[in-house]
């Protein structure tokens, strides 16, 4: 548990609904299981979701999404929260928080799709980014990760120094493979739109198809190439290159974009092993399929 973690349990929030939105009041409310670790997410009803900060560093997170995500959706081919209330601090409970309209579908860590399906998913996804970027970024803030891949260069390299003491990735391939990304090409164009998180648990997918992109608390703009993460956190090398040609992505951009795959799963899985075992997964498949293509290629 975060050492600010702050407790969060249904009977909290069916006291902020009816004490703030007395018309939903009486609705039943269900935890949603989550890996995530900076939001708690309960059904209300059949029809909406309740998401709560778990933690400070996340408590901006709400503004965003209230602010931004009824610009991005009505321009995006994939379904996406739409913002159905702004909940105010109250009962005890220090932050801002949203009511959503739920979105049908189970995440594609818990539930990965067929891999028949998985190419059409690619292509999907590569339309969503797409589009995505291009949505005008008129007073857009800037995204936590929309800048240089090697602001973590020290987090980095002491994680594929452990992992590859113990065997977990050979840290000579992974060192390869990381300062080959760093050495990429920087982003020279105008910011885009980016969602910032797109891991495997924050994708929907619905009777066999991705529907859903979801947990946009990172959203802001920026250099594209942490967007295409899911290169390697979901698709395989089969499926890759359906998704870099919907999403338009030149080589430099694609080269950052598996150093950020690398990023995120070196250090996820040095900091999440017996803390958070679904991210250190995710990490860990990450990070392999990045050093994999690295020398593939």
């Amino acid at each position: 548990m975060h050492a600010d973690e702050v407790d969060i349990d249904a009977s909290l929030v069916e006291r902020l609904v009816a004490a703030q939105f007395p018309q939903w009041a009486g609705l039943p409310v269900r935890k949603v299981r989550s890996a995530g670790t900076d939001n708690a997410m309960y059904r209300l009803g059949e029809d909406m979701a309740v998401r709560l900060p778990r933690i400070p560093d996340a408590a901006g997170q709400v503004g965003r999404e209230q602010r931004w995500l009824p610009h991005l959706a009505p321009r995006l081919p994939l379904d996406v929260p739409v913002p159905l209330g702004h909940g105010a601090p109250g009962e005890g409970y220090g932050f801002a928080w949203s009511v959503y309209r739920w979105l049908d579908g189970e995440n594609l860590h818990d539930q990965p799709l067929a891999e028949r399906r998985l190419h059409d998913a690619a292509a999907g996804l590569g339309r969503f980014l797409a589009a995505l970027h291009r949505v005008d970024t008129t007073g857009a803030p800037r995204s936590s990760r929309g800048g240089r891949v090697d602001t973590a260069d020290d987090e980095v390299r002491a994680a594929i120094r452990d992992l590859g003491a113990d065997g977990t990735h050979d840290a000579g391939a992974a060192t390869a493979a990381w300062e080959a990304a760093v050495r990429a090409p920087q982003w020279q164009g105008a910011p885009v739109w980016l969602h910032g998180d797109l891991l495997p648990g924050n994708l929907l997918g619905h009777q066999g198809r991705l529907t859903a992109v979801i947990d946009f608390g990172l959203v802001g703009v920026g250099d594209p190439a942490c967007d295409v993460m899911p290169a390697w956190t979901l698709l395989t090398a089969g499926t890759r290159d359906a998704f870099r040609e919907a999403a338009g992505v030149d080589d430099a951009t694609w080269a950052r974009g598996r150093g950020w795959a690398l990023r995120f799963g070196l250090t996820a899985e040095h900091y999440y092993r017996g803390i958070n075992p679904v991210l250190a997964a995710v990490g860990h498949r990450a990070a392999a399929e990045a050093i994999a293509d690295h020398h593939r290629r």
